[in-house]
């Protein structure tokens, strides 16, 4: 392997340096949510990591080729199409901090694409397989504290079209029962106002009402968990993965052949508002969406509808 020292030669330390400034920036001065830190800091780790296993100890030294080796690297280590992306999408913003800084003369990763990503459909619920998988949760009107929070948390992510990670971090004061609004935060900390349907505000109400306070007696924290919407079997606030094995469990119970993920409801709830007659953008705004594109995915029509649309409105149809 030869080592290319007829450029810059500062220790690798440097190119470790520039990441802790970029993770500083995307952090404090992005502030940008601190899973997605997290994900940028794992990717750009290993992509320096790479660099310098082959010989390569400043940013300056990057050539390219060597980002698109790399990139062929994650093909031929069995990486998605869609983690691929996401790994030269950071590598991207990366190097043009760096150039922004001053720290490289240019942006070697600058022509570098990303892999076409193949167009697919979101798996999506039938307004039955829903409707079946909220009953499921139920257990046949149990007043069990679990059952009425998994009932309002499932309700709450059909109603809202919530990410996971949203609504267990839903507080008592981001809700108005009244006006049933609940007030999300996002990516990036983006803040947004989304309705709340009226099964979910009963759900809600009933678990706040008779499920959520019996949690909170078995707290063994020192200051009960007075926030959280959500709550665990210790009176703790929910986990994303505890909130994703509800979803799971109740898809089992509802005998849902289709494997759940924890976009599902969020996916159902999108394309269920597109079919009801909801436009593009107000769901982007209703998803949080930073590009109408990224909403776009939702507009796919099922053929019977599509047939059955144009047979009753094309004037030469029939």
């Amino acid at each position: 392997m030869t080592e290319r020292w007829n450029r810059s030669t500062t220790p690798s330390s440097s190119m470790r340096n520039q990441l802790s400034a970029f993770i500083g920036h995307i952090a404090v001065e992005r502030g940008l949510a601190h899973a997605t830190v997290e994900a940028y800091r794992s990717d750009l780790d290993r992509y320096l990591t790479w660099m310098e296993d082959h010989g390569i100890h400043s940013l300056d030294q990057i050539r390219p080729q060597d980002v698109q080796s790399y990139a062929e690297s994650l093909a031929g280590d069995g990486q998605s199409v869609a983690s691929r992306r996401r790994h030269l999408a950071s590598i991207h913003e990366f190097h043009r901090f760096a150039l922004s800084r001053g720290a490289v003369s240019d942006d070697a990763s600058a022509k570098v694409r990303a892999p076409k990503s193949a167009s697919h459909l979101p798996d999506v619920l039938t307004i039955d397989e829903v409707s079946a998988l909220l009953d499921a949760a139920s257990l046949n009107g149990s007043d069990d504290p679990v059952v009425l929070r998994d009932k309002a948390l499932l309700e709450f992510l059909y109603a809202t079209g919530a990410r996971i990670s949203e609504a267990v971090g839903v507080d008592f004061a981001d809700i108005d029962m009244n006006d049933r609004l609940v007030r999300l935060t996002g990516k990036g900390s983006k803040q947004r106002l989304v309705p709340i349907g009226s099964y979910a505000c009963e759900a809600l109400k009933r678990y706040c009402e008779s499920g959520r306070p019996a949690l909170l007696e078995k707290s063994t924290a020192r200051q009960p968990e007075d926030r959280a919407v959500f709550l665990n079997k210790r009176g703790r606030r929910l986990s994303r993965q505890s909130a994703w094995d509800v979803v799971r469990i109740a898809g089992e119970r509802a005998h849902l052949t289709r494997p759940l993920h924890p976009h599902t409801l969020r996916h159902s709830f999108a394309t269920h508002l597109i079919q009801g007659g909801a436009d593009v953008r107000t769901v982007q705004e209703l998803l949080g969406h930073a590009s109408v594109t990224t909403t776009q995915i939702y507009t796919h029509i099922a053929p019977e509808t599509l047939i059955e649309t144009y047979m009753t409105a094309h004037p030469r149809a029939r």
